[in-house]
Formats: structure tokens, C-alpha cells, sequence
């Protein structure tokens, strides 16, 4: 079998597990079940476990990424409960950690549910770790929003679908937003956006441009217009770099003279450096890039990166790690 045949055999093995998995999503909500996080991860859903863990009496640091050291943490935490020690945060975990908070409640598990309120609803709260009436006014509103009943106290119902809930970019000088068709389609779950964040700033520290994102997913998954995936948070598309760095106005094939590859190539890379082992494909058809090993060709893909994020354990195989 030639280099070419086996390369069209692999792109359309991945491109039938993808649009097989697609259909199973559909039977329930996408933004409904606890995400699986580990060893690369960032972002909201890490700062929550690590605001429950410091609940549970850790000493780790909320900084948002799962390195060694959050890895140890889990493992120590799962050890104590008698659950399997690999480090891997999965719903027996998500559930062990979680702390049932209402009006009056203090403490760590208080300032993690507001840190999530907040980036998942921009509910604006002061993280004083005191569960008061303003907390409680944005816990209502999260429950309305999920069609909920109001209760306004936090259970495991609430902690589930507050930490499945996905997440938003923040535009700023590393991102901004090229939605041409789907502007509401932004949303992602809350380590893809941390991932895409922290890929932005490191590519601005080489002295490049802003990022310019396309389509991710709705704010709650589910089909979306012009696409066969972007349904689960975790598939994003990303410009390519333009030589004037104008490409959150203006866009590019890997043909045109406007094309900056050395800077794509950058991009690239900042990608997967910032989310190790979890990036399961990068789609875009530049040939040279291609060799390179830094991307994969597929139909389509001419004009833009597809980001194809993964998750350990994910219950799709095509976006398992």
C-alpha cells in the first residue's frame, strides 16, 4: 500500500468515526454529563477541581492547569476515598469532590462555584468564598437557564451541570471572532477554551497577531449549520495567519500569497504545546505542513485549521484520547 493510499484509508477511518459518534450525542443533552479532565487539561473545570480538592483540605494552588502536581492532589484525594488512584478526574471522582452549598454556606467549595458561575454565566460574583444573596440570585438564574426549579442551593444536580456547562472565549489582543454563519456558535467546553486561550498567548509572545476563531459548538451542543462535528465543545476552527496578521478581518487558502506558513506553523505548535495529549488532530491540507507531520489533509480544509480536541474517556470514541 503507497504513502498516499494509507494516508486516505486513515482520514476516512477518523472522518466515519466522527460522523458515526455524531448521531449518539444527539440522544441526550451534550452539556450533561461531568467532563473527564487530566494531565494536560486547563482551564474553568480544572480550577473547580482544584477549589474542591483545597474544600477537602489540599493545599494545591487554583491556577487552572492540571499538571504533576494537581495529578498528585487527585491521586491523593482518590486514595482517601477509597476510589481507583490513576489521577484522572471521571464522574466517581466529579462526585466524591462535589459539596452541597446554599444560602449562608462558607468556605473553598463556595469559592469554586462562584469562579464557575462566573465563567460559565459571567455572573460577575466577587469570589469571597460566602454563600450570599447575590450568589444565590446567579445560582437561580443558572437553574432557570437549565430549566431548572429555582432553588437557589447547589446539590449535585446543580454542581453536575454547572461544571458540564461549556465555555466562552474571552476577546481580547490574543482572540477575536471571524463567525460568519453561526455568531452564537462560540461556545466550547471549559478546557478547549482554556487550551485555545493559552495557544493565543503564546503565539502573541512570538509577535504574532491575534487569533481569529471560527465555529466551536452552540452553547449547549447539538447540530450546527454547515457542519457534520462541532457539536461536542471540543472542534474548533481556527484561521490561517496572514503575512499583514490582518486575518481576523480577512481570510486565506495555503495558496494564496497573503498566506503566511511560517506563522501557521507556529500556531500549530503553540496548539499542541499547550494542551499535551489532548489534541487528537489538527485538519488542514497545506502539503508542506502535511510532510511536516503538524497536520493531516481532508477534503475542506483548504482555508482553515479544525483543532480536534480530546478528552480521556470521553464516551465518543472519536474524541477519546
Amino acid at each position: 500500500m503507497t504513502t498516499c493510499t494509507r494516508r486516505a484509508v486513515l482520514f476516512l477511518a477518523v472522518a466515519l468515526a466522527i460522523l458515526s459518534s455524531a448521531g449518539v450525542a444527539n440522544a441526550s443533552p451534550l452539556t450533561d454529563s461531568y467532563p473527564v479532565q487530566s494531565l494536560g487539561n486547563r482551564g474553568s473545570n480544572v480550577r473547580a477541581i482544584q477549589g474542591l480538592l483545597r474544600a477537602h483540605g489540599s493545599a494545591i494552588a487554583v491556577d487552572g492547569v492540571f499538571a504533576d502536581l494537581t495529578r498528585a492532589a487527585v491521586q491523593a484525594f482518590q486514595r482517601g476515598r477509597g476510589l481507583s488512584a490513576d489521577g484522572v478526574v471521571r464522574a466517581t471522582t466529579w462526585e466524591a469532590l462535589q459539596v452541597s452549598t446554599r444560602t449562608g454556606s462558607t468556605g473553598e467549595a463556595v469559592k469554586a462555584l462562584q469562579r464557575m458561575l462566573n465563567e460559565k454565566r459571567r455572573a460577575g460574583l466577587p469570589v469571597t468564598g460566602y454563600y450570599g444573596s447575590a450568589t444565590r440570585t446567579a445560582v437561580e438564574a443558572f437553574q432557570r437557564h437549565y430549566g431548572m426549579t429555582a432553588s437557589g442551593s447547589v446539590g449535585p444536580v446543580t454542581w453536575r451541570r454547572i461544571v458540564a456547562h461549556f465555555d466562552y472565549p474571552s476577546w481580547s489582543d490574543r482572540l477575536c471572532d471571524y463567525s460568519v454563519g453561526n455568531g452564537t456558535a462560540n461556545w466550547g467546553t471549559g478546557a478547549a477554551i482554556a487550551q485555545l486561550e493559552a495557544a493565543a498567548s503564546r503565539f502573541v509572545t512570538l509577535g504574532h497577531g491575534r487569533v481569529a476563531l471560527g465555529d466551536i459548538s452552540f452553547e449547549h451542543g447539538g447540530d450546527i449549520p454547515g457542519h457534520q462535528t462541532h457539536e461536542q465543545g471540543l472542534d474548533v476552527d481556527v484561521r490561517l495567519i496572514r503575512k499583514t496578521e490582518n486575518q481576523c478581518s480577512y481570510g486565506a487558502t495555503w495558496r494564496s500569497s497573503s498566506y503566511d506558513r511560517a506563522a501557521t506553523r507556529d500556531l500549530i505548535k503553540a496548539i499542541r504545546a499547550t494542551a499535551p495529549g489532548h489534541v487528537r488532530l489538527i485538519y488542514f491540507n497545506d502539503p508542506v505542513l502535511v510532510d511536516e507531520g503538524l497536520t493531516t489533509a481532508f477534503s475542506g480544509h483548504d482555508d482553515h485549521l479544525h483543532i480536534g480536541y480530546c478528552e480521556q474517556a470521553h464516551p465518543l470514541t472519536a474524541y477519546a484520547c
